[in-house]
């Protein structure tokens, strides 16, 4: 059975930081890349930042420069470094698992974890 468990999210003020992790169950982590996507009210699922098996990056153009995602394989996880927050990175963020995630969502999805920044 796959799992996909995030946590990290809550509420902070702008200019502030977080530090999301997914937890990724099963064979799949060794196998496929992990992203993160948000969604906020209203708005599209956007990429914020997927990374490769090989450690390949791609990031959203709002967060470059202020966000890091990296993944430790011993672990099975992914975390995703968010710096200078800012009230438009409020939203629901999902961690989503597959083959190509820098360029297209894969097939398995965490629950989500809010985002919430205050100006």
């Amino acid at each position: 059975q796959v799992q996909l468990v995030e946590s990290g999210g809550g509420l902070v003020q702008a200019g502030g930081s977080l530090r999301l992790s997914c937890a990724v169950s099963g064979n799949i982590f060794r196998d496929n890349g992990v992203a993160w996507y948000r969604q906020a009210p209203g708005k599209q699922r956007q990429l914020v930042a997927g990374i490769t098996l090989t450690g390949t990056t791609r990031y959203g153009g709002s967060v470059k420069g202020r966000f890091t995602i990296s993944r430790d394989n011993a672990r099975n996880t992914v975390s995703l470094q968010m710096n200078s927050l800012r009230p438009d990175d409020t939203a629901v963020y999902y961690c989503n698992v597959g083959r190509n995630v820098i360029t297209t969502p894969g097939d398995y999805w965490g629950q989500g974890t809010q985002v919430t920044v205050s100006s």
